[in-house]
């Protein structure tokens, strides 16, 4: 191939087609040709004929004549010039013609300095644009590499072989002489490949080295800067993908010279866009080209250097993307906080269960990122995997519900199924990180057992949830029977002296994946072998049923792998297996039949849990046989033999103590089988006994043994949930006694949804009150509870099916929630609207203006618009009130028969039917003997639900509109009142013909009425109904259900239930359920509406006459949390102590000194600051995981004490280990009166919602949670409590502190994430107090206030304290402003989006700043919010906007800062806003097709205006501006495409 073959082959024609025969193209062409030597050759754009007739075919000799001299180029071009009149086509023809020359001649030298030479001229008299030409000459050499590519692959493809085959020899064989025909051809083949590659290889560097030569001169010009990002990304494209044109394995061909010579006109090309004194291009875009992850990097030290620096700025940049905890997101586990902030595609109901993950690990570019991919990328023994396995252990002290398990864990890769494609993203721990949490806590407790410590809690804890992790495959089993064995064989190999590991395996041993891995598993011998080590000989204590089963287990354990396969029985202990005949001979003699379960001794029960393991079926009968012993009677004495109802007599429950040891595998078959009896087959009533215990076996392992009780029970049969004594047994169950269980389970929206069902169906229905009723209590004490957002419908379309009064606690569940919590996510607004909508659509309710004006302003905005109703309620009812009065007067006339009530059931209107109790109220005119009560009681039975709770709402409206009637027909307003209250009592305590707590949430609903809160309080004052809370009080016992022994007593079902819900279903006895009880949801709201009006003598005097009453409440703590926070200001400091009350201090683990201040007589107190400095380290000690500044394997094996004051095995503060768990020699009165409970801890948790955990005082003290005398200084000064507390800890664990030093590293931040729960449940009033302090902390720092001090200095110390928090990690020292810090951000994390707008109070209280230290300060404290606002555009934009002022204040054009500073000094900042812009552009992690937001710009230009120029100047590429900004170029780029 000649030279202008090749050439043509490689020049690609670029101009357009309306240029090709333009008369002006040949002559340029013919110019150049002759300048370049090329005179007499074929214009290659012309396509190559042959001559008419071949035969005429001459043979012409070349005549080449040297080419002008090139100075006369400029005349020549400009006499070709002025042939021409249109100048701008001229250029276009004349770009067109140097990019194809330049494709033509770039690997001639002397040609290519010729057209070097000949773009300078042509630009010099403006016949070359470099806007248009660059872009077009880099996009014909893409095209030209391109071509290059398919001739090279094309000349190296095989052809067939031409070679002859022996067709005639036998079989077809080649012949010899094919044989070496082909290997002749294959050489051929390979030699022609790769002179192709040479000759690709040549053309493309010779390519790219000629167009960055001209790039560098096209650069110098004024480019705009569209024309600067194409030429940056073509260099980038081309740095990074350098050897992707290489396809030859060997590589052996290629011109180390020429690639070097291109590569390093590349990066010489990058190195003056990136120039800070041109900043053609930020530095920013080298940050997120990925460049420094190419594969191969080339040997050159140029670009080496390049990606060193951007390793290094990348870095800085990053930093302040972190917070300083480190990204653990804990102690809590349960903050509903939505953990992406793209959102747009997701239902309501999957936004309502997003949350942040527990820990992140931080991207290349500082996002927090989440993803089982990113776990499997973090090595072991790393930061990351160490704040991973800590967090992990963390959960597993303090048992988060399987909802939060579920949410972070995957199954490990070996029971995965096959068909299970791709990485889980919300995953955040592999199967590797919970194998060895779940041995780091094994050898925890060991170490805590062999310290004598009672904690035999602590492992039946720990083994619900290591079944739990087990059985959902969350770790490969005989991987960490290998790991466990090595660990207890290692440094840890003296610990393992009892059997509790032994038992712990005992457990599982029966799940399905560990019984494949001794059956079927390659490695099951070595495995048994490995399991069966662990045994340890111990003298057991007859008196100790722990020490019983310890000493057993073994046996059990053999027995059980001897069933399992006969290929492992030669590993077995005959000792072991001989001993499993004593289990035998104790079975025989004492539990065959049944058991008398409370008076055992101490070896019977440890003798009987041994049995549970080895014959767990004999066993579950026994304790089924014990429930049924006292036989069974008539429900109904005296009725026909069809119809007679047995019902179990009652005995005593099972005690915790006694549950406590039993196997997994009995508890699983006990609850299926009493599952069987209770709900379907249902032969007999069953006891309240057979209850009590299926509910404390739920209780007693809520990971192992929850189960969602509709759903199962449906996926049995359908139909048993239309069966009413199954269903109000259910419902029973859920409302009396697992309601916390679920809300620990994350299930209470689900149960919601499920109950919303039952009320649906069920409202329209007439008769069937008692279980619409029932069920419409459930879902109030549902809503709630509910403390995040939540959908009312699953699909969110058409009203919702709550009823009137659901529909109204609803809205005050969500003015709770907002007020109390805020909006977690901005996204939630979307659906919020959407949720009011359905709400409201079915309810005409108008909230007061007292109401409201306590809603958050979210809410009331959008509820003030609400047309009030209730006058035209009253007009309506003033125009039936004769039809209804006459109606009512034949009716309820003490004459009337009472078949007229099927008649006025068929004949009477809807609508009048709701005025039927308000039309007999104003009949008995306070009379209750001059109206016919059995009339009355059976039409409001007859009629559905709906139409009584219709007639409820009528009846309160026409009350009170009666009241201002009598008054002012000068009745004075206690006659009225009494009257009222006799009318009130025929309804409620003679006839019991109504829902007392549906009347009372109506009554103090109508708080606008002067008279109805007065009214509501009378009612509750009422003698009848405090004799019924307290003979409910006395029937009901303990509040804490599961330590009672005692028989129950069930409850008569007309005194339980009243009339108006008995009198239907008196085959269906009560177990839990009383009138009393249903008033549990209402106290409280009652409550609020007393403190809305101001009425806090009422108040206080509600909660003295039901503070008994109210220990029952489910979910005491949250109410008392949220009514302190919801009025926080408003409340008196004696209302306050009256509230907290309510808790019973005797049952909170409070500190000592706490119960002295909120009991208190006088006026309200500060306590003193010691009190403050135990407060906080209670909460290190109770509620964060243990920390360390050493490694992963050292902290986990250290058995340090502070290791063991941080389990979960605290004491309360003041108390001894041993005090909550009494030892062997009082073990049968602890088991009497079940004080060993399995459920102690985990059923605080959910019944308090807040462990060791000490309420805030209000703001003007919050200064105390920083402030503490400095004895190091002669006169007085404050310093941060962080310097302080850790040498006041040192008393406490051998002279070792129990807090960490330093907040950072990601070991050592315990105290910050052990205040912001609490902090970040405060009210946010507490929140401004907290960020003035955080701000005097900051300012009083002594490298920032002494302004004697050196730049460098300075810069050291924000570094050392800041910005590399490993620096304090390793030294083991902390920093004021560090602890401050890192408290800070672990309280942000804690905080809804809606409240952070409040953070800028930190800031804007350190202006003015004056140093860039106060700068790196600023932008250290509130940068890493900006990723989590990137989805709340305004606040975002708020944020930056207060950052970019403390900017303006350092380096503004009228700043004087004490020591000049120079732009390049914040490079790292400059980097961090170019970043942060295009992560809220994108909502999410920075992609390469990010781009700013416009407005976003715009913000950045008008602070940048402020600014001194060379700033400026390093923002000129974030303004809107898109003639020096290329974001904003690319904003109008694609305006103008969209436009096209």
């Amino acid at each position: 191939m000649d030279q202008s073959q090749q050439e043509r082959t490689v020049g690609a024609p670029s101009s357009s087609r309306s240029y090709q025969f333009h008369p002006a193209r040949a002559a340029i062409v013919d110019l150049f040709n002759l300048y370049l030597g090329r005179g007499n050759l074929q214009k290659p754009d012309e396509p190559i004929r042959d001559p008419p007739n071949k035969s005429q075919k001459r043979v012409h000799a070349p005549v080449r004549d040297l080419p002008p001299r090139n100075d006369q180029f400029i005349v020549d071009f400009e006499k070709l010039q002025t042939q021409f009149n249109d100048p701008d086509q001229l250029r276009a023809i004349t770009e067109s013609v140097v990019i194809s020359m330049v494709l033509q001649c770039s690997n001639h030298a002397p040609r290519a300095e010729f057209l070097l030479f000949a773009l300078r001229t042509l630009c010099r008299i403006g016949c070359v644009n470099w806007d248009t030409f660059l872009p077009s000459l880099l996009s014909s050499v893409s095209a030209a590499e391109a071509s290059l590519s398919q001739a090279a692959t094309a000349a190296a493809t095989p052809s067939q072989s031409l070679v002859p085959v022996g067709v005639g020899s036998p079989g077809n064989e080649p012949t010899a002489l094919s044989k070496s025909l082909d290997v002749s051809a294959n050489v051929q083949q390979i030699d022609m490949r790769n002179n192709s590659q040479r000759v690709k290889a040549a053309a493309i560097n010779s390519l790219r080295q000629l167009s960055c030569k001209i790039i560098l001169i096209g650069v110098e010009f004024n480019l705009k800067p569209a024309t600067h990002a194409e030429i940056f990304q073509c260099m980038m494209s081309w740095l990074v993908n350098w050897d992707k044109s290489d396809d030859s394995p060997g590589k052996t061909w290629r011109s180390e010279k020429s690639l070097a010579e291109w590569l390093r006109s590349c990066l010489e090309v990058i190195w003056l866009l990136v120039d800070v004194g041109k900043f053609k291009i930020p530095f920013y875009e080298l940050l997120r080209s990925g460049l420094q992850f190419i594969e191969n990097i080339p040997d050159d030290e140029a670009l080496f250097a390049l990606v060193m620096e951007i390793h290094r700025r990348r870095d800085a940049m990053a930093m302040h993307m972190l917070m300083l905890d480190q990204h653990l997101h804990c102690p809590t586990f349960g903050t509903h906080r939505i953990s992406s902030p793209t959102t747009a595609n997701v239902s309501a109901e999957a936004v309502a269960h997003l949350r942040y993950s527990p820990i992140t690990y931080p991207s290349v570019l500082g996002e927090p990122l989440s993803g089982e991919d990113l776990a499997m990328s973090v090595p072991q023994g790393s930061l990351d995997w160490e704040r991973a396995v800590r967090c992990i252990k963390h959960a597993i002290r303090t048992t988060p519900s399987p909802e939060w398990w579920k949410r972070v864990l995957v199954v490990a890769p070996c029971y995965r199924p096959s068909a299970q494609a791709g990485p889980i993203p919300g995953a955040v721990f592999t199967s590797e990180m919970i194998c060895e949490a779940i041995i780091d806590r094994i050898v925890e407790l060991l170490k805590l057992t062999n310290s004598d410590a009672n904690c035999w809690q602590e492992w039946l804890v720990f083994s619900d949830i290591f079944f739990f992790l087990i059985k959902s495959g969350c770790t490969d089993f005989v991987d960490f029977i290998d790991k466990l064995v090595l660990r207890l064989n290692g440094d840890d190999n003296h610990i393992l002296r009892t059997n509790h590991v032994t038992w712990l395996l005992a457990q599982i041993i029966r799940v399905e994946l560990v019984m494949t891995a001794l059956n079927s598993d390659p490695r099951k011998a070595e495995t048994t072998r490995k399991i069966l080590s662990f045994h340890r000989e111990d003298r057991a204590d007859p008196n100790n049923p722990q020490s019983v089963l310890l000493d057993f287990v073994s046996s059990c354990q053999n027995l059980r792998i001897w069933s399992l396969s006969a290929t492992t029985r030669a590993y077995l202990n005959n000792e072991q297996l001989l001993k499993g005949k004593q289990i035998d001979e104790w079975w025989r003699s004492k539990g065959e039949r049944m058991m008398d379960y409370m008076n055992l001794d101490d070896r019977s029960i440890g003798m009987f849990w041994v049995v549970s393991y080895t014959m767990a079926q004999p066993a579950c009968e026994t304790v089924i046989n014990w429930l049924s012993s006292a036989g069974v009677a008539e429900l109904l004495p005296g009725v026909p033999p069809n119809e007679r109802s047995m019902m179990m007599q009652e005995v005593s429950p099972l005690p915790m103590s006694l549950l406590s040891g039993f196997s997994m595998n009995l508890c699983l078959k006990l609850a299926l089988q009493m599952e069987e009896a209770l709900f379907v087959n249902q032969l007999v009533v069953p006891s309240i006994a057979m209850v009590e215990t299926y509910t404390r076996l739920l209780l007693i392992s809520p990971h192992s043994m929850f189960r969602s009780h509709f759903t199962q029970i449906a996926q049995r049969n359908a139909s048993l949930l239309s069966k009413p004594p199954v269903t109000l047994l259910v419902l029973e169950i859920l409302n009396y006694r697992l309601l916390p269980l679920y809300r620990y389970q994350g299930k209470t929206k689900s149960l919601m949804y499920d109950v919303t069902k039952i009320l649906s169906a069920l409202k329209l229905k007439r008769s069937d009150h008692r279980v619409f009723r029932l069920a419409e209590n459930l879902c109030m004490n549902l809503i709630l509870s509910l403390r995040d957002f939540f959908s009312v419908k699953r699909d969110q379309k058409g009203p919702t099916d709550f009823t009137e009064t659901l529909s109204r606690i609803t809205i005050m569940t969500l003015a709770i929630t907002i007020k109390t919590r805020g909006i977690a996510d901005a996204d939630h607004l979307v659906y919020l609207q959407t949720m009011l909508e359905q709400v409201l659509a079915t309810s005409q309710h108008t909230w007061s203006e007292k109401t409201l004006r306590h809603f958050p302003s979210l809410l009331r905005d959008a509820l003030i618009g609400r047309v009030d109703k209730r006058g035209l309620s009253i007009q309506a009812w003033q125009q039936a009130e004769t039809t209804v009065l006459n109606q009512c007067t034949q009716l309820l006339s003490p004459a009337a028969e009472p078949s007229y009530v099927m008649t006025y059931l068929s004949h009477s209107f809807p609508q009048h039917r709701q005025y039927l109790c308000a039309g007999a109220c104003l009949l008995m005119q306070g009379n209750p003997d001059k109206i016919n009560s059995a009339n009355l009681a059976r039409v409001l039975r007859e009629v559905t639900p709906d139409e009584v709770t219709a007639n409820i709402y009528t009846f309160v409206d026409v009350l009170l509109h009666n009241v201002h009637v009598d008054l002012q027909r000068g009745h004075g307003l206690e006659e009225i009142l009494n009257k009222n209250d006799a009318n009130l009592a025929f309804f409620f305590w003679t006839h019991e013909m109504l829902p007392l707590d549906i009347f009372l949430l109506a009554l103090i609903d109508r708080d606008d009425d002067p008279h109805a809160l007065i009214i509501a309080k009378r009612i509750l004052e009422r003698p009848e109904l405090l004799q019924r809370i307290n003979v409910f009080c006395v029937n009901r016992g303990n509040p804490e259900h599961w330590l009672c022994t005692q028989v129950f007593k069930r409850n008569e079902l007309q005194n339980a239930l009243g009339n108006h819900l008995s009198w239907k279903d008196n085959r269906y006895p009560t177990f839990f359920d009383d009138i009393a009880a249903r008033l549990l949801p209402v106290i409280p709201l009652v409550v609020y509406r007393l403190i809305e009006n101001n009425a806090m003598d009422t108040a206080d005097k509600i909660l003295t006459a039901y503070s008994n009453f109210l220990a029952y409440h489910p979910f005491r703590f949250t109410f008392v949390r949220d009514i302190l926070a919801y009025f926080y200001g408003h409340l008196p400091g004696q209302l306050v102590v009256k509230i907290l009350r309510v808790l019973g201090l005797s049952k909170i683990p409070f500190s000592e000194s706490f119960p002295q201040y909120i009991t208190h007589t006088g006026p309200a107190t500060c306590p003193p600051l010691d009190y403050f400095a135990n407060l906080l380290l209670n909460l290190v000690n109770n509620v964060v995981p243990p920390l360390s500044s050493s490694s992963s394997n050292c902290s986990s094996r250290s058995g340090s004490m502070a290791d063991i004051l941080n389990t979960s095995s605290r004491p309360p503060h003041g108390k001894t280990p041993g005090a909550s768990q009494p030892g062997p020699a009082n073990a049968s009165r602890d088991r009497k009166h079940s004080t060993r409970s399995r459920t102690q801890e985990p059923t605080l948790n959910w019944f308090s919602n807040g462990r060791d955990r000490d309420p805030l005082y209000p703001s003007p003290h919050s200064d105390r949670l920083f402030s503490c005398p400095d004895h190091r200084q002669h006169s007085v000064h404050t310093y941060s409590i962080w310097q302080r507390v850790p040498r006041r800890c040192k008393r406490v664990g051998q002279g070792s502190s129990v807090l960490p030093t330093s907040p950072s590293g990601g070991s050592t931040d315990s105290m910050s994430r052990a205040l912001r729960a609490s902090l970040g449940a405060a009210p946010s009033e507490f929140h401004t107090q907290l960020y003035v302090e955080a701000s005097r902390v900051t300012r009083e720092t002594w490298w920032l206030s002494d302004g004697k001090r050196s730049q460098g200095e300075v810069d050291s110390a924000v570094g050392y304290a800041l910005m590399d928090p490993t620096w304090a990690a390793q030294d083991n020292t902390s920093t004021a402003i560090g602890n401050v810090v890192a408290l800070l951000h672990a309280f942000f994390s804690n905080l809804p989006q809606e409240w952070l707008d409040g953070t800028h109070l930190i800031i804007k209280n350190l202006r003015p700043v004056t140093s860039v230290a106060m700068l790196r300060v600023a932008f250290r404290i509130m940068g890493p919010l900006l990723p989590r606002l990137a989805n709340t555009h305004a606040l975002f934009n708020k944020t930056l906007a207060l950052l970019l002022s403390t900017m303006v204040d350092v380096f503004g054009k009228i700043s004087q800062t004490p020591v000049p500073v120079e732009a390049s000094q914040i490079a790292d900042l400059i980097d961090f806003l170019h970043h942060v812009v295009h992560y809220e552009g994108q909502g999410g992690a920075v992609q390469s097709s990010s781009k700013p937001r416009p407005d976003t710009l715009a913000l950045i230009g008008r602070a940048a205006d402020s600014l001194r120029p060379d700033v400026q100047h390093l923002l000129s590429h974030l303004r809107n501006d898109p003639n020096s900004s290329i974001y904003a170029a690319a904003h109008q780029n694609t305006a103008k495409t969209n436009t096209f």
